[in-house]
């Protein structure tokens, strides 16, 4: 049988720490341990696990200091990116991430088969992201490193439009959207690009390249398609699952049974 990796995408815990404040409050670290139950329990184990961004509902140590004792029986290695609700400088110090302080965390890693590029896409005190010109070098420059190697490339704001007006309003620019796209154009070992933000599970295409959203382990954003406000309800949480096999990438999405505040 061929070599099967798996890597699991957690996204958008929002965890805080302490007295409820403007944040999801407790339940969001209860559901966030049930996401990391169902993903340790998962058989065969995933390679690695990723976390696409909103880590902490503030960006406060101790909300990343909570994040990570909640993660800690997670199997494999963690890979962890910025996400709106995240401080650069006390992510990269919680979790041990390349890079210096406030910088852009930027940086790839070996997944077995898949080789995993992590984007910022993150502008400090907004919510809405950008791909710069300065990031879109650092990535075509990322990607010709190992041009024949399966590649992800992991984001937190999506470079492919969800259809919900008001998510699509905090997303990325449709310039920099198009400049990623004609870079993915030209870059076909990206299998797949993923990211989070939106709270939901969507699928769009980008230079030829699909483009997948994870759920949070959280609150879901509302299916409001001209709605001009984000509403977060208790949907089910979920996470991704990306199987690589046989030159195949396959993306499920898999709720987890508990967790939902």
């Amino acid at each position: 049988m061929a070599a099967l990796t798996l890597l699991a995408q957690l996204s958008d815990p929002h965890v805080e720490a302490g007295p409820a404040g403007a944040g999801p409050g407790p339940a969001a670290a209860e559901a966030l341990a049930a996401a990391v139950a169902a993903v340790a329990a998962l058989r065969p184990a995933p390679d690695a696990v990723l976390l696409s961004g909103d880590v902490a509902a503030d960006g406060r140590p101790e909300e990343y200091a909570l994040a990570r004792e909640l993660l800690a029986p997670l199997p494999g290695p963690l890979h962890v990116l910025p996400g709106n609700h995240d401080d650069r400088a006390a992510l990269r110090g919680a979790f041990d991430l390349p890079g210096t302080g406030a910088e852009p965390v930027r940086y790839a890693v070996a997944c077995t088969d898949l080789r995993v590029i992590v984007c910022d896409t993150t502008r400090p005190g907004r919510d809405d992201g950008r791909l710069d010109a300065g990031a879109l070098e650092w990535l075509r420059a990322a990607l010709a490193e190992a041009p024949d190697a399966p590649t992800i490339v992991a984001m937190h704001h999506p470079p492919a439009p969800t259809g919900l007006r008001a998510m699509d309003a905090i997303g990325l620019p449709a310039a920099d959207r198009a400049a990623l796209g004609a870079l993915l154009e030209r870059a076909p070992q990206v299998r797949r690009v993923i990211a989070g933000h939106v709270h939901r599970a969507t699928v769009g295409v980008l230079g030829g390249c699909p483009v997948v959203t994870a759920p949070s382990t959280h609150l879901q954003v509302r299916l409001d398609i001209p709605g001009p406000e984000i509403v977060l309800e208790p949907a089910p949480p979920a996470f991704a699952l990306h199987l690589w096999r046989d030159g195949e990438l396959v993306t499920h999405v898999q709720p987890v049974a508990s967790g939902a505040g």
